[in-house]
């Protein structure tokens, strides 16, 4: 059983029911998810190449929120950059070390843990000046990646056996530009974020693997994810006469 981290302070959001309207209720949201913040807003996820995308701004801090949606305990391996968010280490999902997420619990992490007490904030910056190439780890800018674990289930002790009890005693009751430039995450100011080690016995393969990728716009366009917004690409588009709508 390994150590695991859980803030000290973390917003805790309930479940709501869905109301019973005549038409039926929207597809249930996924039991686990994680989005990228960035001036507390989640950044809209873009989809290319079967990859799912969203667009870093230069310069820019961001945060990212893990949301627990059910009734149950959830370990989070964080990885930013194939880093790991807390020791920044790079291991298996099995292996690192993770958030603790309580029932309904959603947490906002907003940088790299570097103490017990501290963390430096993730900030959109160039490879060059990524935290992985100080570490001389680079082989997976770009990439933000959490594998929540579940609870392994815990022996049920057997009951207690019952005792027999006079008719007195009955009744008694128990009582978380110029060149070619590809975002990578730099490791940003200080901020206070106090955490705590508990201990969780995961399960040994996580219930759902959430992995984002980020790009500045002009990467996104070579991805095909934008459109070509050049003037020259512009032009190429360009047609004689408007579409006929009575032609088919």
């Amino acid at each position: 059983m390994r150590p695991r981290f859980a803030p000290l302070a973390a917003l805790v959001f309930a479940a709501l029911p869905c109301a019973p309207p005549a038409r039926a209720c929207a597809p249930p949201a996924p039991d686990y998810t994680m989005e990228i913040l960035v001036g507390g807003r989640p950044l809209s996820l873009l989809a290319g190449d079967g990859a799912s995308y969203v667009e870093a701004a230069r310069g820019s801090e961001y945060s990212i929120r893990l949301t627990n949606r059910t009734g149950a305990r959830v370990a989070a391996a964080l990885s930013v950059d194939g880093l790991n968010v807390i020791d920044a280490n790079r291991t298996t999902a099995r292996e690192a070390r993770k958030w603790i997420l309580e029932p309904w619990q959603s947490i906002t992490l907003d940088g790299w843990q570097v103490s017990s007490e501290a963390a430096r904030r993730f900030v959109f910056t160039t490879e060059e000046k990524s935290y992985g190439a100080w570490l001389g780890r680079t082989g997976d800018l770009g990439v933000i990646s959490a594998a929540f674990f579940r609870e392994r289930a815990r022996p049920v002790a057997p009951p207690a056996p019952i005792e027999k009890k006079s008719a007195a005693e009955m009744g008694q009751a128990p009582s978380a530009r110029q060149k070619d430039e590809y975002a990578a995450t730099g490791i940003g100011q200080r901020v206070d974020h106090r955490v705590i080690e508990v201990d969780f016995d995961e399960e040994a393969s996580p219930a759902r693997v959430v992995t984002l990728r980020y790009e500045y716009h002009e990467a996104l366009v070579k991805l095909g994810v934008f459109p070509d917004e050049r003037p020259l690409a512009r032009r190429e588009r360009a047609t004689g006469f408007a579409p006929d709508p009575f032609m088919k």
